[in-house]
């Protein structure tokens, strides 16, 4: 394939993913911004573990997830730390997922857990709450845990599906 063939795909691949993980937020919009995430979507954050193509659609898809927040609260801090730990995770997600499909699950659930539960409970936080070292570890095990159920429910069992099917896996080993 040529370069212009391959800068065309990964054009047209990034922007199909961004457009899927926008969607797929917006779907469970109610659950997807608050202090336990929901978000269907995180489950495109496996693909990079395939491609490392996909790691900027992913990223611009929570990048503009997080722009579209119907709730508006989070503001420029969940925009660019959720941006930030999911580019993390898809460049993490590559490197052991060239060792191991199913290790891609890993830097998801470690990066969201840290970055976004780091930082939402001072944006989340109201008059009568106190921020501790415990809320914020809480809040960190909380966006970890829900990342962690989402891609071991659904994650492990789509990273199998590819993996056995090869059109599927030659399609999207495609950028």
């Amino acid at each position: 394939m040529n370069d212009n063939k391959k800068r065309i795909n990964l054009v047209v691949y990034s922007g199909i993913t961004a457009a899927l993980y926008v969607v797929l937020t917006m779907l469970v919009a109610p659950i997807a911004y608050g202090p336990i995430q929901c978000r269907i979507s995180e489950i495109l954050t496996i693909l990079p573990a395939f491609s490392m193509g996909y790691v900027p659609g992913v990223s611009l898809g929570c990048l503009l997830a997080n722009l579209f927040n119907p709730a508006g609260n989070l503001g420029p801090v969940d925009v660019i730390g959720g941006t930030l730990a999911t580019v993390i995770a898809g460049i993490f997600s590559r490197i052991l997922g060239k060792k191991n499909k199913l290790l891609a699950i890993i830097p998801p659930i470690v990066a969201n857990g840290l970055i976004v539960g780091g930082y939402l409970p001072f944006l989340l936080v109201d008059d009568t709450s106190e921020i501790t070292a415990a809320v914020v570890g809480i809040s960190m095990l909380e966006v970890a845990a829900s990342e962690a159920v989402l891609l071991i429910v659904v994650g492990i069992p789509l990273i199998l599906l590819i993996n056995k099917t090869s059109r599927l896996k030659s399609l999207i080993e495609k950028i």
